[in-house]
């Protein structure tokens, strides 16, 4: 497939200090075929302003407004509305590096459905390479199930946004996300779509910023009750995709161990230590890290290396 359209998806509610961020990152992709579908989930703050500054700067940004109904809703409002052959997933709070998209389609080889891939994980000024799978390969559903049952609950294989997806396999499933979910839909979602898929893209090298930001869901006491009922859905729906591969009954205690695991994405203690003073100044020695939307050489380092972002001014 030559040149495919690419739909870029943005929910969005009261992201006025992110959202041009995360705008130019995505705007400034080295892979220009693009339809970006930013929806307004009802801001009361600045975001529709600069929604309406940057739709008139690229023809490719579409803007959906809406009134407040929740994440799920918007989602599904930008699947309707997409064209693409292939969609990926941002959040306004984020950002990714210049050829994100290039990246994946590069790997969503013709037999691919599905590609995963480790993600950059922001905490202030700090950030982490962050993953599960060791190495970039291409594995069967089954495999990938395998590597699940490793940590059920982890972040890396609930999120949307470290993954590319199929559009017509989306379409022709009519797969969604749950508006009776508060949390954990991007979970369900996956569970559901991978029941379509054969082969999937593991990649190991970061293309998207996720910045944990105080106060989010995941970061916030959920009640106890609604997450033992979005535990049992989402149970019901790992049991389902491991009875389709005949490997339930020997993963059975390790799916039910998912109950008591809330979403892993916690970080460990940094490995460089907490920085006094300039960073000039600093003991330790610096570590060049990309700019957000300067020339993208990607860091290097293993998972689990913390460093520090420098710099995040930005022109678009």
């Amino acid at each position: 497939m030559n040149n495919p359209l690419v739909s870029i998806i943005i929910p969005i509610y009261n992201r006025e200090q992110t959202l041009e961020r995360c705008l130019c990152s995505i705007i400034r992709q080295t892979y220009p075929n693009l339809e970006i579908i930013a929806v307004d989930d009802g801001s009361t703050d600045h975001s529709r302003v600069i929604l309406e500054r940057y739709e008139k700067k690229d023809s490719r940004l579409h803007v959906i407004y809406k009134k407040n109904s929740g994440v799920s809703e918007s989602r599904n409002l930008g699947l309707q509305m997409a064209k693409g052959d292939f969609v990926q997933f941002v959040d306004a709070d984020d950002w990714l590096t210049r050829d994100a998209t290039s990246l994946l389609l590069q790997a969503m080889e013709p037999d691919t459905q599905l590609v995963i891939s480790d993600y950059y994980r922001v905490i202030g000024r700090r950030i982490w390479i962050k993953g599960h799978i060791p190495t970039s390969s291409s594995m069967s559903r089954a495999e990938f199930a395998k590597y699940m049952m490793k940590s059920p609950a982890n972040f890396y294989y609930g999120v949307i946004w470290n993954k590319f997806y199929r559009m017509d396999i989306i379409k022709e499933n009519q797969l969604y996300f749950s508006h009776d979910l508060d949390w954990c839909e991007d979970f369900k979602f996956n569970l559901e779509y991978l029941k379509y898929t054969s082969n999937v893209q593991v990649l190991t090298t970061p293309f998207y910023y996720y910045v944990k930001t105080k106060g989010s869901l995941v970061d916030s006491k959920i009640d106890f009750k609604e997450t033992i009922r979005t535990k049992k859905i989402l149970f019901g729906y790992y049991k389902e995709l491991y009875q389709i591969l005949d490997m339930y009954e020997e993963n059975k205690l390790k799916i039910q161990s998912f109950y008591l695991e809330f979403a892993r994405d916690k970080v460990k203690a940094p490995v460089l230590p907490e920085r006094t003073g300039s960073m000039r100044d600093s003991a330790f020695s610096r570590v060049d890290f990309p700019h957000p939307l300067g020339p993208m050489t990607d860091v290097t380092q293993p998972r689990g290396i913390s460093t520090f972002i420098d710099g995040m001014i930005m022109f678009c």
